[in-house]
């Protein structure tokens, strides 16, 4: 920004709205991947009974995403809007010019929320995204001398301690695989959309501690209301079969 901080104000003059609007991130990857390509998609603005329906729809060619591991995904194509108020706040837009001079692009006058449509794509992406950041961040090495650095040994290290103590606490139940288990939780959330961790466990086998741990991810736990005390899935995971889309 310039010493005198100047700001041009054309925008405020030509009285410019402006809609702020929250995407997931993976969008605004590929909107970036496109940038001076063409169009990124299309805004459809719509009315129903009165009240305006916003979508937005992926271009075809953006729907690859790549640098997710060794797999191929798509993402998905249709994105509804949930629309907000402002709220009573006053919020703008400001850009930077080439010359270091703040420009005023418009003032907020609607905030949205842009989420993608629930379908077979999203799943899977949401799947292979939760995969990848469960993988150990440290890794085994292969040595080609002894090690010959001497440490005192310790009787018993505050892992073993801890690991003893949960193995106590969850008994015999044995952990499975991350992914395995979020395939088990995925699938009984597709038949109802609240359940409570004792039922959970027992549709997973597995031990509490580490179901709640996989849950604090994807799910919500009601603390109030009807289904109080009652983990349910994120609004970005939920794809319920029959009635239960209503229960919200």
């Amino acid at each position: 920004m310039s010493e005198k901080g100047e700001v041009d104000l054309t925008g405020a003059k030509q009285n410019t709205g402006v809609w702020l609007v929250k995407v997931p991130k993976y969008l605004s990857q590929q909107w970036a991947k496109a940038s001076g390509r063409g169009d990124v998609g299309k805004l459809r603005i719509s009315k129903n009974q009165g009240k305006a329906e916003v979508s937005f729809t992926l271009n075809e060619e953006l729907t690859v995403i790549e640098g997710i591991g060794d797999k191929s995904v798509r993402a998905p194509r249709e994105h509804p809007f949930t629309m907000q108020t402002v709220g009573g706040q006053t919020l703008a837009v400001f850009t930077e010019t080439s010359s270091d001079k703040l420009a005023l692009e418009g003032v907020v006058v609607q905030r949205a929320e842009c989420r993608p449509a629930v379908s077979e794509n999203y799943m899977k992406l949401k799947r292979i995204q939760i995969e990848e950041s469960s993988k150990p961040v440290r890794l085994s090495q292969q040595l080609d001398k002894a090690v010959t650095n001497n440490y005192k040994p310790v009787a018993n290290h505050a892992y073993n301690l801890e690991y003893d103590r949960k193995k106590k606490e969850e008994g015999k139940r044995a952990r499975a695989d991350k992914q395995q288990v979020l395939d088990m939780l995925f699938s009984a959330f597709e038949k109802h959309q609240y359940y409570n961790i004792k039922d959970l466990v027992d549709i997973t086998k597995q031990p509490v501690i580490y179901l709640k741990e996989i849950l604090r991810d994807i799910g919500i736990y009601n603390v109030k209301g009807t289904h109080k005390n009652t983990w349910e899935l994120r609004p970005e995971y939920r794809h319920y079969q029959g009635e239960e889309k209503t229960d919200e």
